[in-house]
């Protein structure tokens, strides 16, 4: 009896199974998925970036663009634009949030290996500030391309967040055309999600703003203005509510339609009713998560470290064997030389190496391009799994919760088409009822039927 009460009490802590995710996340094709949505994302952003809408200048051997300058003096930046709008310097948002959030995103890693938790606020504080810049100075692009790639992730997200929940519910393997006709499916389900809330807040801002302009009429503005103070006050604290609930609560959106099979709204009143009535384990499971994210992203890094430099200097070794062969010691420096500029040595922090093809023929030239080609191919798997940790470790916070809040089992998952098979299961095995008939009318009461014998 004891030993059951133990195994009872170990079985209330759900939070283990967050540790799974790396299982899940690391499945083929999960990578498949998040590579081809991170492909089309960055081949739109590069044909966006084609007409170089952000200014630049180089100083001290650095490229210096408009974010540098409004991070440092956000006066500065109109000036700054003005001045190198013709300096053939210029580069695009695409690329230039691409490199910053690269930066931000490893030294708020760094930051949390060491415990520095204010730096690791700083760094993501910094990337929302990058972000700023953006909207406020390349509004038309952001719009255009963050459609784009809310679409992108729509499909990419929720198909993987439906693998997920099929993989931790049932340990069912669902297939890559399976999961893509259910994402797509419910396309306008998961696309509206994110933009929900997005339109309340607006709704309620805009109120608020009418009121503003009505509060600056002479005279009688602004004592309806303060009459109507009270619904200012509501329209605010709904703002609040749904801002607190859309950030806190966003990751659980997804997972929600994974899930349930549901619409926008019911996917962003279950993540509030979580956010809202369990926000310490909500934040405990996500602190979890985080933290455990970021163990499994150094190994796979780690992981194509080795594999990228292992290949490296199996090929380098080559080039000497070869040299030392044929007797030409003198030529190894030059092959070496030749190699450096096919492939430059990678390192953890920079698995690319750095690319210098001012000495190089066109031969050399064309070489380095295909082998950079295949090199990204190993880098979008790096940043594939990174998006298929976030959705996977989420769907599984969805379902951890959902249990703790609306006692539903972490085997429960919608599949499409249940209901229907329910039903007609149940009228296979109903026995039919027969009308009688006016032979079994006419039988005199009593009378049984003759049995063989």
């Amino acid at each position: 009896m004891e030993k059951e009460k133990n195994v009872q009490a170990f079985d209330n802590f759900l939070f283990p199974r967050i540790f799974e995710t790396f299982r899940v996340a690391i499945n083929f094709k999960n990578l498949i998925i998040g590579l081809g949505a991170i492909t089309v994302i960055c081949l739109v952003g590069k044909i966006m970036d084609a007409g170089g809408t952000v200014a630049a200048t180089s100083a001290g051997g650095r490229t210096i663009t408009e974010l540098h300058v409004y991070l440092s003096n956000p006066d500065q930046v109109a000036s700054f634009i003005e001045q190198n709008k013709d300096s053939g310097k210029s580069t695009g948002v695409f690329t230039t949030l691409w490199r910053f959030a690269g930066k931000k995103f490893h030294a708020a890693l760094n930051a949390l290996f060491k415990f520095d938790l204010p730096g690791v606020a700083s760094n993501i504080g910094e990337y929302f500030r990058g972000v700023g810049w953006a909207l406020k100075h390349h509004s038309f692009y952001c719009l255009l391309f963050g459609v784009i790639k809310l679409a992108v992730i729509t499909i990419a997200g929720g198909s993987i967040c439906r693998i997920a929940a099929l993989r931790f519910a049932r340990g069912e393997k669902a297939g890559l055309s399976e999961v893509l006709r259910y994402s797509t499916s419910r396309f306008l389900s998961f696309f509206m999600t994110p933009l929900a809330p997005a339109a309340i807040i607006i709704f309620f801002g805009f109120c608020i703003f009418l009121l503003g302009l009505i509060g600056t009429v002479p005279g009688f503005g602004e004592l309806i203005t303060a009459l109507l103070m009270p619904l200012v006050l509501v329209a605010g604290a709904l703002i609040t509510i749904v801002l607190i609930g859309t950030a806190a609560g966003f990751n659980l959106m997804f997972p929600a339609i994974a899930y349930e099979g549901s619409d926008c709204f019911d996917a962003i009143s279950r993540s509030f009713s979580y956010v809202y009535n369990k926000p310490w384990r909500m934040g405990f499971y996500t602190a979890v998560a985080g933290v455990y994210g970021a163990i499994c992203y150094v190994f796979v890094r780690f992981f194509a470290f080795v594999l990228l430099w292992s290949s490296r200097q199996s090929l380098t070794l080559g080039a000497r064997l070869v040299a030392w062969f044929v007797g030409l010691f003198g030529a190894e420096s030059r092959l070496l030389a030749k190699f450096a500029i096919l492939w430059p040595e990678p390192s953890f922090t920079n698995l690319l190496g750095t690319y210098d093809l001012a000495a190089a023929n066109w031969t050399q030239s064309a070489a380095s391009i295909v082998i950079y080609l295949f090199l990204q191919v190993i880098i979008g798997l790096v940043v594939a799994f990174i998006i298929s940790f976030y959705f996977s470790a989420n769907t599984m916070i969805y379902s951890l919760m959902r249990n703790r809040m609306d006692n539903t089992a972490l085997d429960e998952v919608f599949t499409p088409g249940e209901p229907a098979e329910l039903e007609t299961a149940a009228g296979e095995q109903e026995p039919e009822q027969t009308e009688p008939g006016p032979e079994d009318e006419a039988k005199p009461e009593g009378e049984s039927e003759t049995v063989e014998q």
